[in-house]
C-alpha cells in the first residue's frame, strides 16, 4: 500500500500541505541549479581548474531542467489523489540530474557530490522513513555506476588529462564508493528522524490547537450564554471582557465599557472583604434607571507574563429587580388574599341585608300607584338592590373560584342553550345578529357550567360592544374546532368575534383586572372571572381589536391525552 505521509486537515483548504511541498522542490531544484552553476561558471572564468563541460552542454542541461520543472509544475495542477507517487518520481529525477551533473563535472572529484544531500534530504521531509531511505539507495546507486564507469574509462573527452586520474585499482574505486554511500544514508537516516520528529511535533501541535480551538469555543459559548452577568477587570483597573447577561443587565455594550475603568461605570462594585455572602448594591443603567444588582468579586490567577501581576478580578452579578418584584408581589398577593378572605366574608355578611331591604322594598311598593313618584323610588331601590345582589354574586364567585369538574359535552348544544338564554333578557337586542360555525360532532372536556358562565359573559360583552348610531351590522360571530398545537396537544379552539367598536389600546391591557368597566351598570368582574375559569382549565385566552373594527376573542382548551 502507498504511504500517506502527509494528508490534507481541512478539505476545503487550497492544497494539500505534500502539493506545497512539490511546489516548494520544484523551486529549490531551479535556484540550487542555477545558483550552483552560475557560481561555478564566475569563478572558474578562464582558468584551468576543475573539470567543466562546456559552456553550450551547460546551457543544453540548464534549459531542459528548466522546461522539465516547468512542465512538472504544470502536470502538478491535474494530480488530484497521487501527490506521493508524483513526489517519488519529482525527487528521483532530482537524484539524477545530480548523478549527471557530478558525471559530468569530474565523477568521484567532482564538487557537486554534496549535491546528492539535497533530493536524500527532500525525500525524507516529504515521504519520510520510507522515501529517505529509498531515495538514499537510489543516490548510492547512481553514484555507484558514476564510479564504475569512472573505473571502466569511460568519461567525457573534455576533461583535462592531468587533472582526471581514472581509478585503475578496483580497492581505490570501492573506497570512493563506500565513502559517499555510507554519507547518502547516514543523512537519510538522520533526516528521517528530525522529519518524523517534526511530524510528531506538527501533530501534537495540530492536536493542541484544536482542544485549545474547542476550549476558546466553549468558553466563549458559556461566557456569552450564561444568565450571570461576568465582567473582568485587568490589574490597571480597566474592564477587559463584558459578556452578554451584563450587557442585558446593565443595558451597556461591550463597546461602550471594555477599556475604560470599571469605576467611571460601576462605582458600587467594590473589591474588598465584606460580611455578606453576596452583596446587594443598586447600579445605574445606561438609560438612566438604577437597578438592584447582587454581585461577587474573585482574583483572576492569569499568567505574570500577560497580567503583570496578580491584580486581575472577575466580578458577577445577578439583577435582583425582578426579584425585588417577585417579592412585592408575593406581599402584596398575600395582603391581597387577606383583604379578599375579609371581603369575601363582607360581602357574605351584605347580601342577607340587600336581600331584606330588596324584599321589603317591594312589599311596600303595592301601597303606591304606579307612576307616582314614590313609585318611581321604591323602582329604583329594587333596581339597585338586584345591581348590588349580583355584584356581590360575582365578586364571592371571583373570590372563591370552583374547581372545573370536567366532561365530555356537545360545544354546539352549549352555544345554542347559551344564545337561547341570553335572547330571552330584556337587555338582548334583537338588531344583532349571530352566526355561529361549530361542527355538529364537535365535542369538548371541560366544565359545561363554567364554560357556559364563559360564553355568557363574553356573548353579553359583544352585544354592548356596538354604539347606538350603529343600527346596521351589527354581527356576532361563534366558530370552534379542534386543532393540534406545536407540541402535539390536542385542543378545542372557541371564538367570539364581533363588529362593534373595539377596544382602544389604551386599556386593552386592563380589561381582565378586576372591578374595571367601561359600562356604567357594569361589575368590572365579568372577564375577570372568564379568565379565571379558563385557566383553572389549563386554556388561554387571548383577545385581539381594533378601534372601529371589533373585537375578537381566542379560546383554547386543552383535550386529555389518549
Amino acid at each position: 500500500m502507498e504511504e500517506q505521509p502527509s494528508q490534507p486537515q481541512d478539505p476545503k483548504s487550497a492544497a494539500p500541505p505534500i502539493k506545497r511541498q512539490i511546489l516548494w522542490q520544484l523551486s529549490l531544484r531551479i535556484v540550487v541549479l542555477s545558483i550552483l552553476l552560475t557560481i561555478t561558471i564566475l569563478l572558474q572564468g578562464k582558468s584551468i581548474g576543475h573539470p567543466f563541460p562546456p559552456l553550450t552542454y551547460v546551457a543544453y542541461f540548464v534549459a531542459g531542467v528548466y522546461i522539465f520543472t516547468i512542465i512538472s509544475a504544470i502536470l502538478l495542477r491535474y494530480v488530484r489523489r497521487r501527490f506521493v507517487r508524483f513526489a517519488y518520481i519529482q525527487i528521483i529525477i532530482d537524484a539524477l540530474l545530480t548523478a549527471c551533473l557530478i558525471y559530468s563535472t569530474g565523477g568521484s572529484q567532482s564538487i557537486f557530490t554534496v549535491i546528492y544531500f539535497f533530493p536524500i534530504i527532500t525525500g525524507a521531509l516529504m515521504l519520510f522513513r520510507r522515501g529517505g531511505l529509498f531515495i538514499a539507495s537510489v543516490c548510492t546507486l547512481s553514484y555507484g555506476t558514476i564510479i564504475a564507469l569512472e573505473y571502466m574509462g569511460r568519461f567525457p573527452n573534455y576533461f583535462p588529462v592531468f587533472w582526471t586520474t581514472p581509478l585503475t585499482n578496483l580497492q581505490t574505486a570501492m573506497h570512493q564508493f563506500a565513502i559517499p554511500g555510507l554519507s547518502f544514508f547516514l543523512v537519510a537516516v538522520l533526516s528521517t528522524l528530525l522529519s518524523e520528529r517534526l511530524r510528531w511535533t506538527e501533530a501534537a501541535l495540530s492536536r493542541t490547537s484544536l482542544d485549545y480551538g474547542r476550549l476558546v469555543l466553549l468558553y466563549k459559548q458559556i461566557f456569552d450564554d450564561i444568565t450571570t452577568g461576568i465582567i473582568t477587570v485587568d490589574s490597571s483597573g480597566k474592564i477587559s471582557s463584558f459578556n452578554r447577561a451584563a450587557e442585558e443587565i446593565t443595558g451597556f455594550s461591550d463597546t461602550d465599557v471594555v477599556g475604560n475603568m470599571i469605576e467611571d461605570y460601576f462605582p458600587d462594585l467594590k473589591s474588598e472583604k465584606s460580611n455578606q455572602i453576596r452583596p446587594v448594591v443598586s447600579i445605574t443603567r445606561k438609560d438612566g434607571e438604577k437597578i438592584p444588582v447582587g454581585y461577587s468579586w474573585a482574583k483572576l490567577n492569569m499568567p505574570r507574563e500577560s497580567a503583570g501581576d496578580e491584580d486581575w478580578r472577575v466580578f458577577t452579578m445577578q439583577d435582583l429587580s425582578k426579584i425585588k418584584k417577585m417579592e412585592d408581589q408575593v406581599r402584596q398577593a398575600e395582603k391581597m388574599a387577606a383583604i379578599g378572605e375579609m371581603a369575601a366574608g363582607v360581602a357574605h355578611e351584605f347580601r342577607n341585608p340587600i336581600a331584606a331591604i330588596s324584599g321589603a322594598t317591594q312589599m311596600l311598593s303595592s301601597e303606591f300607584e304606579a307612576g307616582t313618584p314614590n313609585q318611581r323610588l321604591i323602582n329604583i331601590i329594587v333596581r339597585e338592590c338586584d345591581r348590588l345582589t349580583g355584584t356581590i354574586s360575582h365578586f364571592l364567585q371571583f373570590s372563591k373560584p370552583v374547581m372545573p369538574e370536567k366532561k365530555w359535552f356537545s360545544m354546539n348544544g352549549l352555544v345554542n342553550e347559551t344564545l337561547l338564554l341570553l335572547k330571552q333578557t330584556p337587555n338582548w337586542n334583537n338588531i344583532i345578529r349571530v352566526k355561529t360555525d361549530i361542527p355538529e360532532n364537535l365535542d369538548c372536556w371541560a366544565d359545561p357550567r363554567q364554560i357556559k358562565q364563559v360564553l355568557l359573559n363574553l356573548i353579553n360583552n359583544a352585544s354592548h360592544a356596538f354604539k347606538p348610531d350603529q343600527p346596521k351590522n351589527q354581527k356576532i360571530f361563534i366558530k370552534a374546532d379542534e386543532f393540534s398545537a406545536e407540541n402535539k396537544v390536542e385542543k378545542t379552539w372557541i371564538e367570539i368575534r364581533d363588529t362593534g367598536s373595539g377596544i382602544p389600546d389604551k386599556i386593552k391591557k386592563k380589561i381582565f383586572d378586576p372591578f374595571f368597566t367601561t359600562r356604567e351598570n357594569g361589575t368590572g368582574l365579568g372577564l375577570a372571572i372568564v379568565r379565571q375559569i379558563i385557566e383553572s382549565h389549563g386554556g388561554e385566552i387571548q383577545v385581539t381589536s381594533k378601534e372601529g373594527e371589533g373585537t375578537c376573542f381566542v379560546i383554547r382548551l386543552p383535550l386529555p391525552r389518549v
